[in-house]
């Protein structure tokens, strides 16, 4: 016979559920099991790549609708429409003092631990076939092309297309014009509110496949790199996660402590949202369930529409930190002498190639194939060294910008006196509301 837990709020009781059911449990073991299948059976793994893609691709799809409808109806509810600048303009003072300092963090452990000295690589020597593509879309990410590819082509076209910015940009729009007509437009504004119930009763039923999708793309990864890929660049390998680890844990850590809650608590809370990050190699896979899990910790709907979809543009720690770390690794590996000036150089460039290839498919390396192409010191051919681990520490990019983008979302809230304090510490200790507007409750996401 089942359990029954006592819930500490006086709500009525709750079932506890076999420990199988929860989504964490099965994301965990269905990593586990696809890690299995892609080394012992490799051609078997390759194969079930599309399990992986199609699940992503299921998870894309209601991106754009979960975005649109949180943040409309978040705007919509402000009782001032200057709020939505300073929220706006809050958030991102953080990302940019955050991934500067990411970068920063980047480059004095790759001086400290010199992970690339000693190899003496000749760039003339390495088979440059496999990053020639990179480099290419790389050099068609300008800064004036990435400003111009936020404007969609029409009003709806936002809403169909890839782009989370575009998005973004209408639904600031859509909201503020809901605003401003007031009374009037209250139908339309409780209209989108029940279709965001509907929307986010969508996202828990999605989230059932996300084991398949993590069996599936991490068979794949396995299959396809190989575990032993990692053995001739595990030093670098291991100096990024370690580095992010620490990034993570201090310097995160320490944001959270300020803002009032414990990093450790909320990577806890997040822990199913984690997992399958780091089974799908990709942040997006989360999106949904971060925002619906932010606003059921406390954070205002409007804060968190705002900063989660901006944040996976311009708040990616795990890239940065990526970016310096591996250029400064090809220059070692490549007999390249920066000096601090070069350095320095190097940190500027990265911080605007970094908004350019924002929400490129390959986000990581095809920055870090722009930076290198406008750095002329360091060479280019070297990207062919870490292009066979760069799958591994995607993975790691991936979990570090999910993590930042949910710090930022509670420290903005607080800072911007938007978050529910009572409702963030009850959700962290494992105890959240058993109900919220426009999101499914508890037993849906796990």
């Amino acid at each position: 016979m089942a359990a029954i837990t006592i819930d500490q709020t006086g709500q009525p009781p709750v079932e506890a559920k076999p420990f199988y059911r929860h989504l964490y449990v099965q994301v965990l073991a269905a990593i586990f099991f696809g890690a299995l299948i892609g080394h012992f059976w490799p051609a078997t793994g390759e194969a079930l790549k599309p399990l992986g893609d199609a699940f992503i691709k299921l998870v894309k799809m209601i991106i754009a609708p979960v975005i649109f409808l949180t943040l409309i109806t978040g705007i919509a509810g402000m009782s001032e429409l200057r709020s939505v600048g300073r929220v706006a303009a809050k958030a991102f003072i953080y990302f940019l003092f955050f991934s500067t300092l990411a970068l920063i963090v980047g480059l004095v452990v790759a001086n400290t631990v010199q992970p690339g000295a000693g190899m003496n690589v000749d760039p003339a020597t390495l088979d440059t076939a496999g990053v020639s593509g990179y480099v290419e879309k790389a050099a068609h990410n300008s800064i004036v092309d990435f400003l111009m590819a936020i404007i969609p082509t029409t009003l709806i076209s936002a809403l169909t297309g890839e782009s989370l910015l575009q998005v973004l940009l209408v639904s600031i729009l859509f909201g503020i014009a809901l605003s401003m007509v007031g009374e009037p437009a209250a139908p339309v504004r409780d209209l989108f509110e029940r279709v965001g119930l509907v929307v986010f009763k969508l996202v828990g039923i999605l989230m059932r496949a996300a084991p398949i999708g993590a069996f599936g793309a991490m068979a794949f990864t396995i299959g396809k790199y190989g575990i032993e890929s990692l053995a001739n660049l595990a030093g670098l390998v291991a100096t990024f996660y370690l580095t992010s680890l620490i990034f993570v844990l201090v310097v995160l850590g320490a944001a959270a402590r300020l803002a009032g809650f414990s990093i450790l608590k909320l990577i806890r809370y997040l822990k199913a949202e984690l997992l399958l990050v780091l089974g799908t190699s990709s942040s997006e896979s989360a999106l949904p369930s971060l925002m619906e899990k932010m606003e059921r910790a406390g954070c205002a709907k409007s804060v968190v529409g705002l900063v989660v979809p901006t944040g996976y543009s311009f708040n990616l720690d795990g890239t940065n930190i990526y970016m310096t770390l591996a250029a400064l690794f090809i220059a070692q590996a490549c007999n390249v002498d920066l000096s601090l000036g070069d350095q320095i150089a190097l940190l500027l460039i990265a911080m605007i190639s970094s908004k350019g290839a924002a929400g490129v498919t390959g986000a990581g390396f095809i920055t870090l194939a722009a930076t290198l192409s406008i750095v002329p010191s360091v060479p280019v051919a070297g990207m062919a060294l870490i292009l066979g681990v760069d799958r591994f520490m995607s993975e790691c990019r991936s979990l570090t910008n999910f993590i930042g983008n949910a710090v930022a979302t509670v420290v903005v809230a607080r800072w911007d006196n938007a978050l529910d304090r009572d409702r963030l510490r009850r959700a962290l200790d494992g105890n959240p509301p058993s109900t919220l507007a426009a999101a499914p409750t508890e037993q849906d996401m796990d």
